[in-house]
């Protein structure tokens, strides 16, 4: 878990506003989550990295993604662990997780899960919202 930290990339709300559409200001900046079964590489299997939508950085690549049938993407490893940054998530009582942010510009990713069962090398599951990302294709 971090405690301190200041990202690289930094923004008004209104410069964020005026840069990611409404659904993507909610998820990124506000901590939203998008709908199940809607986002863009929920299925996605094309090769390439996944960006932060946000601010560009590069964050997971299309070799560690694997079908959790969970409604978002799923990888089992960030391309490096400097890419990401984590903070305990209390917002469900009685649920603890663990939020994953973009390290460079601190937008919302997702949640990251362990030791549901996956057949990963990490037992993890980023559980990421297809909003916060954009596939550069190899």
């Amino acid at each position: 878990m971090t405690d301190s930290y200041s990202p690289s990339v930094t923004k008004t709300d209104d410069e964020w506003q005026a840069e990611l559409s409404p659904l993507e200001f909610k998820v990124l900046r506000l901590a939203g989550t998008e709908a199940p079964f809607t986002g863009q590489y929920t299925d996605t299997e094309d090769e390439g990295v996944y960006e932060c939508r946000g601010c560009g950085a590069e964050l997971f690549r299309s070799t560690e993604k694997f079908h959790s049938h969970c409604g978002w993407p799923s990888f089992f490893s960030p391309l490096a662990e400097d890419r990401v940054r984590y903070i305990e998530d209390r917002t469900i009582p009685g649920r603890p997780r663990v939020e994953v942010r973009c390290a460079a510009c601190d937008g919302h990713l997702g949640h990251v899960f362990e030791g549901e069962g996956y057949d990963t090398p990490t037992d993890l599951r980023y559980c990421i919202n297809s909003v916060s990302l954009r596939l550069r294709h190899a």
